[in-house]
């Protein structure tokens, strides 16, 4: 994916370019919120425009990312003389899975959106469920990456604060597919992830290329936001939102694994009967 701007149809030279996150407008380091519903309260500047615009703007198709499992459509989404790029993919085009046989992959794609965003972590663009040419289906802002980061040397890196808590987070939602591809850094330092589509399964079947951390003590950082998470999902509200796409059974297991990480203070270990890297790794 690459950085998502709300850019006007047509800009002149002297308009500013971006309201959104991005090469020309990074990020700052935000204190982590004190609740979940602070993170939901105090958006990223830009994002709330940006799901607004995904939600109610028209999808044009562009093209197509051939390398994807499922049907996954680059699109320009324009409204009321603003656009951007985002990537759209429909739940008609998504191919059955024996071993996430329930809900669809898009919707698990808004629930990582939803973790991410009421941790605080920040760590999805902006994603929303909505109609589109091929019916309903995720669309997320496109982010674009920043070019002199090394992809894979970034996923070996032990001393990023950010990706150590991108291993949590993919902790949280059981991520079973953590590819190096599947990491986002922009210009500035903010870190991204996208394909979220096999997360949240009842059993563990985290697969990732960052077990860098294994079996070490988690940051106070992490612990303070998976408190926070723990919150959400006991006190209902993030449970009520996440129910929206996901079984009664995988909201549970998702708070369990918050308890879990919580009782533990450690980096999850590799399973011994799933593999813990997907292949391939990039």
């Amino acid at each position: 994916m690459a950085t998502g701007q709300l850019v006007p149809e047509n800009p002149a030279p002297d308009n500013p370019v971006s309201d959104l996150p991005g090469p020309d407008r990074p990020v700052p380091d935000r204190p982590v919120p004190d609740s979940p519903q602070d993170a939901v309260g105090e958006l990223p500047e830009g994002e709330r425009e940006a799901l607004e615009l995904l939600e109610r703007g028209a999808l044009t198709v562009e093209g197509r990312l051939v390398d994807a499992s499922n049907a996954t459509l680059y699109c320009t989404v324009r409204s009321h003389g603003r656009q951007a790029q985002c990537v759209y993919k429909p739940v008609a085009g998504e191919r059955p899975l024996w071993d996430f046989p329930h809900g669809t992959l898009a919707g698990r794609e808004i629930a990582a959106y939803l973790v991410s965003r009421a941790a605080g972590w920040n760590f999805v663009p902006p994603t929303v469920m909505r109609d589109g040419p091929f019916g309903p289906g995720m669309c997320q802002l496109w982010i674009d990456l920043d070019p002199s980061v090394d992809l894979i040397r970034l996923a070996r890196r032990t001393d990023h604060p950010p990706l150590r808590e991108m291993a949590v987070f993919d902790a949280v939602i059981n991520n079973a597919d953590r590819k190096i591809g599947h990491l986002l850094p922009v210009t500035g330092g903010q870190l991204y992830g996208c394909d979220h589509g096999i997360c949240f399964a009842e059993e563990y079947k985290l697969r990732t290329v960052l077990w860098q951390w294994r079996g070490e003590p988690l940051p106070p950082r992490a612990v303070a936001t998976l408190r926070r998470l723990s919150a959400g999902l006991a006190d209902g509200w993030l449970a009520a939102e996440l129910a929206g796409h996901l079984t009664p059974a995988e909201v549970a297991a998702t708070a369990a694994r918050v308890e879990l990480l919580l009782a533990s203070r450690v980096h999850p270990l590799p399973p011994d009967d799933w593999p813990a890297v997907p292949w391939p790794p990039y």
